[in-house]
């Protein structure tokens, strides 16, 4: 039996190994797994980071895409890594409406992955492709109700902000429209500009481009106020008060990763994204950036998932 003694002399060495460790951080390249597509917010979040990322570190900083499963396949990889700093996640609200709609993924998120730092947070368009032949939001709520369950709508996959987004706005504007998931956010959009679907949430920069190209008619956005990059289009709200739905993305690690780990990445991200020049990228790019320490970024995912199980209960939507 280990005496009290023995066991603190343990622990005291264990923690001293690993602030050694966390000091010496990093040692190797860091990996920072996407569980999307390339080309989604969270691939292009992820690309933005690693080059002052890697700047700050002195390692490299290598992006690695691991799509699959409504991005619990890319979690449960970094869930199941090494805590020392050298795997993280770039994850969005995906994962939190997930812990709601997948009971049997892998793992659990703020059981074995810890909050590192949020990025940002940005509202989506809904778009048609010009075929349906609706010019207006209240145009296409009322086309649904004359013709229920003949429209199809596209997303990113099953769980993502895009589908959460779809069913909250089908339930609140009591419409039957039936979902369709793509494996990301290029394969939905490309089959919405063919015509192979009618209509989509997405991202509003992309999409702000195929409108003005007339590839798609972009109906309304998704935010508390019109954007900047979509003026004409009024917000969903206005036919449909109280609607707003927005993807946020975040970094996480491994649960154990010591703490002046997490509190470096921390605060060398919330650096970068506090740069003037960031934050005019990312509103450009229609998106707002929001730093905050790990402990309030982790008091965020609890509310956040609270709130997903919420918006999921009232749209009844399943995880197809």
């Amino acid at each position: 039996m280990i005496s009290r003694r023995t066991g603190l002399a343990l622990g005291a060495a264990l923690l001293a190994g690993r602030q050694a460790a966390a000091q010496a951080w990093p040692t190797r390249p860091i990996r920072m797994i996407v569980p999307f597509g390339l080309g989604g917010s969270a691939d292009v979040a992820a690309r933005f980071l690693a080059e002052p990322l890697q700047q700050a570190l002195g390692q490299p900083v290598v992006v690695e895409n691991r799509p699959g499963a409504g991005g619990t396949i890319g979690a449960d990889q970094v869930a199941k890594a090494a805590p020392d700093g050298h795997t993280l996640l770039l994850m969005s609200n995906t994962h939190t409406a997930n812990e709601t709609l997948l009971p049997n993924r892998p793992y659990v998120l703020l059981r074995d992955l810890a909050p590192v730092s949020f990025i940002n947070v940005a509202h989506h368009v809904l778009v048609v492709h010009p075929s349906l032949g609706v010019n207006s939001l209240a145009e296409l709520i009322a086309y649904c109700k004359a013709n229920p369950g003949k429209l199809d709508y596209a997303s990113s996959g099953p769980g993502t902000p895009y589908h959460v987004a779809g069913e909250i706005f089908r339930a609140m504007a009591g419409i039957e429209i039936t979902h369709i998931p793509f494996r990301g956010s290029n394969e939905a959009r490309t089959a919405l500009i063919a015509g192979q679907v009618p209509m989509m949430f997405d991202a509003i920069p992309t999409m702000a481009e195929q409108a003005r190209g007339g590839r798609v008619r972009a109906l309304a956005t998704t935010g508390p106020r019109r954007s900047p990059l979509l003026p004409d289009a009024p917000t969903v709200a206005e036919t449909l008060p109280g609607y707003e739905a927005s993807i946020w993305l975040g970094v996480m690690a491994p649960a154990q990763t010591p703490a002046p780990i997490i509190e470096k990445l921390n605060g060398e991200i919330n650096r970068i994204m506090s740069l003037p020049a960031t934050r005019d990228a990312q509103l450009r790019a229609g998106a707002e950036v929001n730093p905050m320490n790990a402990t309030a970024f982790g008091d965020f995912l609890r509310q956040d998932i609270i709130n997903q199980a919420e918006g999921i209960r009232i749209s009844g939507m399943k995880a197809n």
